[in-house]
């Protein structure tokens, strides 16, 4: 091949790239709004589902005391696990009727799950909720059955501990059958979340 054809054959692939990645960046802004929109609707409707006291939700910053908490939670046992988020529910005189915390495990079989975790005002666990769980189709993703996410809501503890030998007290959660990895991690997860509302939002 000639020095110019090579050239030639050069330049059209730059502008093949040039192209596509215009595209590809109009394809992003486009559906960057709708994208942001869907998942803000799907976290209020978690929000709403953990802590249907509540009317509405306060968020304030609290990044410096997220990061702080992780600092504390990385040693505590709970696994690879972050607070991302926390609201304050309110009534509709405006008063504190609990809180919800968005929390993050990567530890799952299929990898991070996110959950948020309703919790009364007086440390009672309200539900859970996923936001994000992609974990193997009938053993791990049963975690979203309401029989087995419910074993959180009612119990006011400081820990949850997952059991395979049938749960006999508050903190125990009976492990999802074959899927012990999924079950540490949810409960993971959790302990994060109620660890957070305990500690650094009931001030």
């Amino acid at each position: 091949m000639s020095k110019g054809g090579f050239m030639k054959d050069a330049l059209i692939l730059f502008a093949i790239t040039l192209v596509a990645g215009a595209c590809l960046g109009g394809v992003y802004e486009m559906t960057k709004g709708p994208i942001a929109e869907a998942e803000l609707a799907a976290k209020s409707e978690a929000y709403k589902v953990v802590l249907p006291e509540a009317d509405s939700f306060e968020a304030d910053d609290m990044t410096d005391l997220m990061a702080t908490a992780n600092a504390d939670i990385a040693g505590m046992g709970f696994g690879n696990v972050t607070v991302d988020e926390a609201a304050t529910g309110v009534d509709a005189s405006g008063a504190p009727v609990g809180f919800v915390v968005t929390s993050t495990s990567n530890d799952g079989y299929g990898g991070a799950i996110t959950v948020s975790v309703g919790i009364q005002a007086d440390g009672t666990v309200s539900g859970i909720e996923f936001l994000a769980i992609g974990e193997t189709a009938g053993l791990g993703m049963n975690a979203q059955q309401p029989e087995w996410k419910g074993q959180y809501a009612g119990k006011n503890v400081d820990q949850f501990a997952v059991t395979k030998n049938g749960a006999s007290a508050d903190n125990e959660i009976n492990a999802i059958s074959g899927a012990t990895i999924t079950s540490n991690a949810v409960t993971g997860a959790v302990n994060a979340a109620v660890y957070f509302a305990k500690n650094c939002m009931a001030q």
